[in-house]
């Protein structure tokens, strides 16, 4: 069985990300769910200075209707909008690079090292020959995980 999800999602990004960066806002991260009886859109929205609760009204107002109007996904849904909170994904390049010299918990496809959950700090975020690599410092040890292998890249708040 093939799995829309995740081509929903795509479709549902290429719609939304001009919205809201015309409200100079950021797209930070979308997830298409499929329940049983309706689908679960959740939309993670990030500006400077943080998202308010007027911000996520707003956005999610304008969000439906595209939703809508494009049939995507197709049928019943549940739209959900909220700021990226304080463990915010890391979904994109970009979001690599701006979180350079931060504390991360990566999770890779394949055990590196015996392991496939990395907490450390991004030393950086190379691209290289086309390859793109996430430098990790693990209590002083220094990991290289290829990007193709991270499943799942989140900030981790310092108190």
């Amino acid at each position: 069985m093939k799995n829309y999800n995740n081509a929903y999602r795509t479709q549902i990004v290429d719609l939304i990300d001009p919205v809201i960066e015309s409200e100079n806002m950021e797209l930070v991260h979308v997830e298409c769910l499929k329940g049983k009886i309706r689908w679960i859109v959740r939309v993670y929205i990030d500006k400077e200075g943080g998202v308010t609760v007027d911000d996520c009204a707003e956005i999610s107002k304008q969000l439906g209707d595209l939703l809508d109007v494009n049939e995507v996904p197709p049928g019943s849904y549940t739209l959900e909008v909220s700021s990226p909170g304080l463990d915010r994904p890391l979904a994109r390049d970009r979001d690599f690079m701006k979180y350079r010299g931060c504390k991360v918990k990566i999770r890779v496809s394949e055990k590196t090292d015996g392991k496939r959950n990395f907490t450390g700090r991004l030393i950086d975020y190379l691209e290289e020959e086309g390859k793109k690599n996430l430098i990790l410092d693990v209590d002083g040890k220094t990991y290289q995980i290829s990007r193709e292998m991270v499943v799942k890249a989140n900030l981790q708040y310092e108190f």
